[in-house]
């Protein structure tokens, strides 16, 4: 979203940035240019009451997922706060990203102003996420998908951040195939190609040292860092090669415990987050990724952009779509440590044509997603104001 603020700003568009909280490692990254807009959270209660007055099918799964005590997404407390924004602000169009955000920006908009144009992103396999195990502990997650057939429709335009996240919500909302379509998002431009060149001061990274492979994320379930530090163990014992594992998460001792057990502990590395992962990426034997669901996998793009071969699980999402099947990168059982190391091994011995690589990533410009975008939210601007909209 950051990406997509700096390319509308640099295309001369008036740009609010709405958030919830604002926290995190990109606070800094938000341009001077955007107008920055932090909600205020408003009490449980109230919060859920402005939910669900907003909201379509009243009151049904709405009821039990925004109501009942202790189980709300937390997205759904600043939506009184978003309803306050709308009427102040006045703005043409709102585009939102997440689920849960998603949802916030349907109900504030149905209480304030009906005809404003509101675009919503789904960024994830919705229905592999609902079924994980991290999930499945929420109790709150059981009525998303019924909540986003409930209101997705209202949108005036629905996104998909791949193929497989369209099909996906297709699926769980029951609309037609061209109710949904795909805009990729925006990952590669001047500024990560930039990164990518900057020197990179890490000792596993000399001449004389054993290949590094990466890992980039949360270190969250999702994620299944578990498999890649078990497929690294399988590749370590036949050849000298180290782990390197950026991102920061909840399951980070559980992780290093794992990499103790395993006995490779000394060649595991986790750093935790960094502000130029791209440099590491330039410089690595390949980038893996483990996860058990993506929308579209960033990080597959960003190390395609910097030259550097990668694997991947064959995990629900956008990770086919990014290499093609296995064109650009193998494609693995999710969850198989056995035959993730395999396919590392087999990256490690013949690497690809580092050039193929980046044209490939070039189909994720921030250009082609940026033009995209904006055609689209311009056609919905002029349809409001059209002659029989006027207001």
């Amino acid at each position: 979203m950051l990406t997509l603020v700096r390319a509308f700003l640099e295309r001369g568009r008036e740009v609010d940035l709405v958030v919830c909280r604002l926290k995190g490692a990109y606070v800094d990254s938000v341009p001077p240019q955007a107008r920055l807009v932090v909600l205020e959270s408003a009490s449980r209660l109230r919060g859920r009451l402005s939910a669900l007055f907003a909201s379509r099918g009243w009151p049904g799964p709405v009821l039990r997922a925004a109501v009942l005590p202790g189980k709300s997404a937390p997205e759904i407390n600043y939506t009184a706060s978003l309803k306050c924004y709308l009427r102040e602000r006045r703005p043409d169009v709102l585009l939102s990203a997440m689920t849960y955000a998603n949802l916030a920006a349907l109900w504030a908009r149905n209480a304030v102003d009906p005809v404003l144009p509101v675009v919503v992103s789904e960024r994830i396999a919705l229905t592999q996420h609902c079924e994980s195990a991290y999930c499945r502990r929420k109790w709150r997650w059981r009525y998303l998908p019924a909540l986003v057939r409930q209101n997705y429709p209202s949108a005036d335009a629905i996104v998909a951040v791949s193929n497989q996240v369209a099909e996906d919500l297709v699926g769980v909302t029951g609309l037609a195939h061209r109710a949904v379509r795909t805009i990729y998002n925006p990952v590669v431009d001047d500024l990560l190609r930039s990164q990518a060149t900057e020197p990179l001061s890490h000792p596993w990274f000399g001449s004389d040292q054993p290949p590094v492979i990466i890992g980039v994320g949360r270190l969250a379930e999702q994620k299944d860092f578990a498999t890649l530090i078990r497929a690294f163990t399988r590749v370590r014992a036949r050849r000298p090669v180290r782990l390197l594992i950026l991102g920061e998460g909840k399951q980070r001792a559980f992780l290093q415990d794992l990499a103790e057990q395993l006995d490779v502990q000394a060649d595991v590395a986790m750093p935790g987050f960094v502000d130029n992962p791209f440099q590491y990426m330039a410089h690595a034997a390949a980038l893996i990724q483990s996860s058990e669901y993506e929308g579209l996998p960033g990080v597959l793009i960003q190390a395609l952009a910097c030259g550097c071969p990668v694997v991947s699980t064959n995990c629900p999402g956008g990770a086919a779509e990014i290499l093609e099947d296995g064109r650009y990168g193998p494609l693995v059982p999710v969850g198989d440590d056995k035959a993730l190391a395999d396919a590392i091994e087999a990256v490690l011995d013949e690497p690809p044509d580092r050039a193929v690589l980046l044209e490939r990533a070039e189909r994720f410009s921030v250009d082609a997603a940026t033009r995209t975008y904006l055609e689209l939210l311009d056609t919905l601007v002029a349809r409001r104001d059209g002659p029989a909209n006027t207001h």
